[in-house]
């Protein structure tokens, strides 16, 4: 294709997509119905060229190959205005989807009588069957634990619906009218994104939009390899990061990561990652998926730069092993896989951390999840509540680490709304003080939700990470504290949870409290200005004792001022030697 866009028009096309975009989110948004998609913001939306590149979606380093099982299954040329397809099968489509709650729908979009793109939702759905209410557990050990999986279908022909498949599937579900409510909303998603694709060509017409898309993807292409030129020397850059355990067995599990640049190629290496595990850790890892974790961190900058193929386009290679924790073979289960996906993403700013000096994001923890459900023998009835908490994020080498984060874009739920939905009375929500990992630039703080029982009983699912294994600090930063899960804290009855466990039995009455954990600190923590450690006091993110422990800063007990004099006295003694990388301590190895 030869036609060239000039430079208004092409960021009026982006800005068009942008819109659309922005759009298709807020209708999902307005009209789901379950917590999970309407609340917590649990969705993905794209666009995809006609041979199904991404051509830009939604901020995450998922999607790269949405579409490569259904074209398989579905040849473009079979396509008709009107059709709409469906899947969740992660091992049938490669990680096209990596847990299978998560439902991809894909719409063709015509002008003109030929196929010009595709446009894509997925959502989050509530429950889609499997051994618990909410379908993924902490205590599955394959993916038929996991819910119902669909292989790729075509559920709508010519705008026809497959009624007896939808039928069958929410038939599967504990919260069938939650589901069908949620999947209409998914698919009208779908169909708005449709008709906007629709406009941009209707505006610019075949060629000029053809070619956009084009340009567009070699933006992206371009603006990563000049990031890799610039700021990585052709070297070979190692690093390793740990998960505390797979759930079922008490076992650690390493993701290992090779990153070598070397005369403009560029290869990453996860072939030394341990096996993979019995529990539903397991990560189903495109070659996509590191290859946007680079491209998004390098391109941050930018905001005229979208995520599409053409991050794919500037790395070379990925190689996977086979039956390890990136490449799990069938059916092991996969509904915890975040923890390995938030490895991947550590060890890609480790490897740059090495190729750069530490000039570079501290480890985020990963976010935490608690799922509380209940039955009612009477009525056959379930309760599901399923509440995502935020972490500290890893500090940057020019600000904090953000505190209580859930991921990316995503959101707690309201108290207000957590207690009118879920049989439960939230009785603090705070920051975690101290778990920031300290630094020239600390690192996000957790937080403390304590949630009290109001209904009868409760089993209760915990995945909360980073206890054994906190998020590592870079470049003399310290590393985050650890979070725990507690029931009834302070009491005769008080006893700590497994932090990735299932089948814990609540009664009326019991308080739950979960403490997530912090980010990695950047920097030496005597370079933080007393004053800035000063204020983290006050505001609850370092307590007093901490701000002298781990900042040297000594504060006048009763009005919270810095003792100039001491604060200098204490850093000049006790000032140490540090490393690259701190995880409870400093390691004084190649390898964090």
């Amino acid at each position: 294709m030869t036609t060239h866009v000039d430079p208004i028009t092409l960021e009026l096309i982006k800005g068009m997509m942008r819109s659309a975009r922005a759009e298709m989110e807020a209708l999902i948004e307005r009209t789901a119905m379950s917590p999970f998609i309407r609340e917590k913001k649990d969705y993905f939306t794209a666009f995809f060229t006609r041979d199904g590149r991404m051509l830009f979606g939604t901020n995450l380093p998922l999607g790269g190959n949405l579409l490569d099982a259904i074209l398989a299954q579905y040849p473009a040329e079979t396509m008709r205005p009107g059709d709409l397809y469906w899947y969740n099968d992660c091992y049938g489509t490669c990680g096209g989807v990596s847990h299978s709650p998560d439902m991809v729908f894909v719409a063709p979009v015509f002008y003109d009588c030929q196929l010009v793109g595709f446009a894509e939702t997925w959502g989050h759905l509530w429950d889609i069957g499997g051994m618990m209410p909410g379908s993924i557990s902490p205590a599955a050990t394959e993916v038929y634990h996991e819910g119902i999986i669909m292989p790729p279908i075509r559920i709508y022909r010519e705008g026809v619906l497959n009624d007896e498949v939808f039928r069958i599937f929410a038939r599967n579900s504990r919260f069938p009218d939650i589901l069908k409510g949620d999947l209409r909303a998914i698919l009208a998603s779908c169909r708005l994104g449709k008709q906007r694709l629709e406009d941009i060509f209707a505006r610019f017409g075949t060629d000029t939009t053809l070619a956009a898309f084009e340009q567009i993807i070699q933006q992206s292409t371009a603006a990563v390899r000049q990031a890799f030129e610039t700021r990585v020397p052709d070297g070979s850059y190692s690093f390793r990061d740990y998960l505390d355990s797979d759930g079922i067995t008490d076992q650690s599990y390493a993701v290992h990561l090779t990153l070598l640049k070397k005369n403009g190629t560029i290869s990453l290496d996860f072939s030394e990652t341990d096996d993979q595990a019995r529990g539903a850790v397991n990560f189903i890892m495109h070659d996509s998926v590191p290859k946007f974790m680079y491209g998004l961190y390098l391109t941050a900058s930018d905001p005229t730069i979208l995520l599409n193929h053409g991050f794919a386009q500037a790395i070379d290679e990925v190689k996977t092993r086979p039956g390890s924790l990136v490449n799990p073979t069938s059916p092991a289960p996969l509904g915890m896989r975040s923890n390995t996906m938030l490895r991947v993403n550590n060890c890609v700013f480790g490897t740059l951390a090495l190729a750069t000096d530490g000039q570079t994001n501290a480890a985020s923890s990963v976010y935490v999840i608690y799922m509380l459900r209940s039955l009612n023998r009477q009525s056959g009835d379930y309760t599901l509540c399923i509440e995502g908490l935020g972490v500290g994020f890893g500090a940057r080498p020019f600000a904090d680490g953000p505190d209580a984060i859930y991921y990316v874009a995503q959101k707690n739920y309201p108290v207000e709304f957590a207690e009118m939905e879920f049989g439960v009375r939230i009785e603090r929500y705070s920051m975690h003080p101290d778990s920031g990992g300290p630094g020239r630039y600390r690192g996000g703080c957790g937080i403390v939700r304590d949630v009290r029982l109001i209904a009868d009983e409760g089993l209760l699912a915990s995945r909360l990470e980073n206890v054994t294994f906190p998020a590592w600090g870079v470049h003399g930063g310290h590393s985050g504290r650890p979070g725990r899960i507690v029931v009834n804290p302070g009491t005769p009855e008080e006893r700590e949870l497994k932090p990735l466990s299932d089948n814990n039995r609540l009664r009326q009455g019991d308080l739950l409290r979960v403490m997530t954990s912090g980010g990695g600190g950047w920097g030496h923590p005597f370079d933080r200005p007393a004053a800035k450690v000063r204020e983290d006091v006050l505001d609850g993110f370092v307590s007093p004792a901490n701000a002298l422990k781990d900042y040297g800063v000594v504060l006048d007990s009763q009005t919270l001022e810095v003792d100039e004099v001491e604060t200098a006295k204490i850093r000049k003694e006790l000032r140490q030697k540090t490393a690259m990388f701190h995880r409870g301590k400093y390691l004084y190895t190649e390898e964090g």
